[in-house]
């Protein structure tokens, strides 16, 4: 059994999530043959219920309306955090993502500004969630595949939904570019490429 609120691990083929909100059940199954391993398709779980925990709880009323948001908070994804900072020369609070990475040898932390709270609202706030940890998740499967991670692509994460892309479409990807020791131009095509096609299929 995955040792994972919910999360079982219901045969030896994969896992399942399975999430009850107000009676309704929402699940999926993430079978290792598809995400490319046990480890990769429990991330894979991991990931999706961490997503539909923020995704649940959407609503259309304002971060501020719903009360004093904590200063710091971790968010159930290992290295990625969400908190609130406070700028006194513009009496603001903003919300902020952040993931901790490493650059050669040298420790980074990726910023991923909200907004001003009392603009923000939950639809912002999960958008920035999913695309730091796919950030974070590129990040992790790069140094397991001996591949360059290439964070430049995510200059313009506001206005493009970068996580379209299905992680185990990105596992391929970089795990195609490890094994043909493709120049980091290269597995940054290849990814583009896999996110403009996933976009005329959605489109279409």
């Amino acid at each position: 059994m995955a040792k994972y609120k919910q999360i079982s691990e219901p045969d030896s083929h994969g896992y399942q999530v399975r999430i009850v909100r107000k009676g309704k059940e929402h699940s999926r199954y993430f079978a290792h043959r598809v995400w490319g391993g046990q480890k990769a398709s429990l991330e894979a779980a991991i990931h999706w219920r961490d997503q539909m925990l923020v995704l649940l709880g959407k609503t259309n009323r304002k971060l501020s309306d719903k009360g004093p948001l904590a200063t710091k908070k971790t968010t159930g994804v290992r290295g990625v955090t969400r908190s609130v900072q406070f700028d006194k020369r513009r009496d603001v609070h903003s919300l902020v993502y952040g993931v901790r990475w490493h650059d050669k040898n040298k420790i980074k932390n990726r910023t991923f500004f909200v907004g001003q709270v009392e603009q923000v609202t939950a639809d912002d706030d999960f958008h920035a969630f999913r695309t730091a940890v796919l950030f974070r998740y590129e990040y992790e499967l790069c140094l397991e595949l001996n591949v360059v991670f290439y964070p430049q692509r995510y200059v313009n994460w506001k206005t493009n939904r970068l996580y379209d892309i299905a992680f185990h479409q990105l596992y391929e990807v970089l795990q195609q570019s490890s094994q043909a020791g493709l120049q980091e131009s290269d597995v940054q095509r290849l990814i583009e490429e896999s996110q403009s096609g996933l976009n005329e299929q959605l489109a279409g």
